[in-house]
């Protein structure tokens, strides 16, 4: 592995820790800034939105802000680096503390980046959120209270 590779990965690895972290203490700037002007963020594999970087940001902004508690954890970083491309496969894993919910709910799955190097380092040009599992949703506790006709 060269040098480059090695810079790389750690320069992605950095993106991925802000992106969490904008995400947890919902600094909506500076999760802006985490990908490119043009870039699409997909989050409907969760029940969620999918749009331009800044319509998601302003959805997610008002949305979040009803939600206590998030704490992304992003781990097993693959990257796969053409020069100035790169797809990343990463999972994450996020218990979060969910308006109307007594106990935290937890999800876990993977996100799938395309990444762009830029003069301002490397940037998210595209992000789908591959849901695998959620434990204790909204959806399935209100599923619960309906009784049969």
């Amino acid at each position: 592995m060269d040098v480059q590779r090695i810079s790389d990965e750690l320069e992605i690895n950095a993106l991925l820790n802000t992106y969490a972290r904008a995400v947890d203490t919902k600094d909506w700037a500076l999760y802006r800034s985490v990908f490119t002007d043009d870039a699409h963020i997909d989050y409907s594999s969760a029940g969620a939105m999918a749009g331009s970087r800044d319509e998601v940001a302003e959805l997610l902004s008002r949305s979040f802000a009803a939600i206590p508690m998030t704490m992304h954890y992003i781990t097993n970083i693959e990257c796969e680096i053409d020069g100035d491309h790169a797809h990343v496969r990463a999972m994450f894993y996020n218990p979060m503390h969910l308006p109307g919910m007594s106990e935290l709910s937890y999800c876990g799955g993977y996100y799938h980046h395309d990444l762009l190097r830029t003069p301002h380092g490397w940037r998210s040009r595209n992000l789908r959120e591959e849901n695998v599992w959620f434990i204790n949703s909204p959806k399935a506790k209100a599923s619960e209270g309906k009784t049969a006709p």
